[in-house]
């Protein structure tokens, strides 16, 4: 499900946002689908926008984030603690489709 999302997705990615920011855990279980994410995905929504920054911000213990920011500064959050590779995809999607 994930990889029909991440299609979808494409290179539609510049249309609102300006940036993409991913904040994960290394080693925590509450990052693990954040990771699985990245692992399985990054290279093709990089691949579809390679001019567009997608950010991976790892630290430990943080609770594993998705950010996005779009123009004026604007920035919208969702919380991927405990996700799937799946849900964190959908989640990429709703803040791709937002209109902040």
């Amino acid at each position: 499900m994930a990889a029909a999302v991440v299609r979808g997705i494409g290179s539609s990615l510049s249309k609102n946002l300006r940036e993409v920011r991913l904040q994960l855990c290394q080693i925590s279980a509450a990052s693990q689908g954040t990771r699985d994410f990245i692992e399985q995905h990054y290279v093709t929504l990089k691949k579809a926008n390679p001019e567009f920054p997608i950010l991976i911000r790892e630290c430990s213990g943080v609770q594993p984030m998705l950010w996005g920011r779009y123009g004026f500064g604007k920035e919208h959050s969702v919380s991927l603690d405990n996700m799937s590779a799946d849900q964190v995809a959908k989640a990429l999607e709703t803040v791709v489709n937002a209109k902040s």
